[in-house]
């Protein structure tokens, strides 16, 4: 348990915290004394600098958990595939890391049930989250310095099964097939499939095969046959909207491509659409992925390429913060965009 003690009654005994030191310009902190710290006499006068008239030092008590311990305890029972953590907790807390490239995961509502005790404090980042290797994604501490452990034992109840994972990127090899009989002639230049490949090489997937096709309904359904044999997902674009006269929208229905939903609340990009050709995953995206920072093709494209077949449930759902704030400097993915 802790105990408060004065400053000058504390010299031989064990802190039972770190201490906090924030440099006079007040740009960085960092730990001037460690938890488990003996005190000494020359300590003293460093610590009065720092604010303290009394210091809180460790004993130890069967019923009461020290923060670290806490953090320790917790900290591999919450991480799960590609996740790595802090050896050692810093000042109670413990953070955690992606471990790959992919999109990051959490049960939200066991997330919720661990936090709603209050005396964890278990923030993480949104689930579906793309990250990168090295990216925070979670930390844990107790809010207090110590806490029963029986808080901590309803904690572990409720990890049963690892919180959070990161889920890798799978999908390598891109197809891309524009069409419009304006670009098939040469009057209109395109711009999509420059612009796709620029996203697709951020999340290292590789455009293996392209085409500009006319607004052949044939040529359009025998092209797409041809590009799901090589292909792990393929992008269609010209022609995409609901209209039921869409040449290209025919064209992909010809060629056995199944959507559960057409289209999307999220604007912009409402016309995009998942669909799957004999396991592969097949878009249709419309203009505006062309002329947007970010469309509901950036929204979702993280969850494809990571291998998820997305619920339809989670397309309605994404009208929730689906509405794009068009601010002068994008910040897309950092920004309300898309967030559950």
């Amino acid at each position: 348990m802790m105990r408060k003690v004065p400053l000058e009654e504390a010299v031989g005994l064990s802190l039972g915290h770190d201490i906090t030191e924030v440099d006079p310009e007040g740009k960085k902190k960092f730990c001037a004394f460690k938890r488990g710290h003996i005190v000494t006499e020359n300590d003293l006068e460093h610590l009065r600098r720092l604010g303290k008239r009394a210091l809180y030092v460790w004993e130890n008590a069967g019923e009461e958990l020290h923060e670290d311990e806490a953090a320790k305890v917790i900290a591999p029972l919450a991480a799960g595939e590609n996740i790595t953590f802090d050896a050692c907790p810093t000042e109670g807390k413990v953070s955690f890391y992606a471990a790959c490239r992919g999109i990051f995961l959490v049960d939200v509502e066991r997330l919720y049930r661990i936090n709603s005790l209050e005396i964890p404090s278990l923030p993480t980042i949104h689930s579906n989250f793309p990250v990168e290797k090295g990216a925070q994604v979670a930390a844990f501490r107790i809010i207090p310095l110590t806490c029963r452990r029986s808080v901590i034992e309803k904690v572990r109840s409720i990890l049963s099964t690892p919180l959070f994972r990161v889920a890798p990127y799978v999908l390598e090899k891109a197809g891309i097939i524009v069409t419009g009989n304006e670009v098939w002639e040469g009057r209109v230049k395109d711009g999509f499939a420059p612009r796709l490949g620029h996203t697709l090489e951020k999340f290292g997937v590789s455009v293996t095969r392209s085409a500009i096709v006319p607004d052949v309904r044939e040529k359009i359904s025998s092209t797409v046959e041809a590009f799901v044999k090589t292909c792990d997902i393929l992008f269609v674009t010209g022609g995409t909207s609901v209209d039921p006269d869409d040449v290209t929208v025919q064209g992909l229905r010809d060629a056995g491509v199944k959507y559960e939903v057409k289209g999307n609340p999220v604007q912009p990009g409402n016309n995009f659409t998942v669909g799957y050709k004999d396991g592969v995953v097949v878009c249709a995206v419309p203009a505006a992925a062309l002329y947007y920072r970010a469309t509901s093709l950036d929204i979702f494209l993280p969850r494809l390429l990571a291998g998820q077949k997305i619920p339809k449930e989670d397309f309605y759902r994404a009208g929730h913060g689906g509405l794009c704030h068009f601010c002068k400097k994008c910040n897309f993915p950092c920004c309300p965009f898309g967030v559950a």
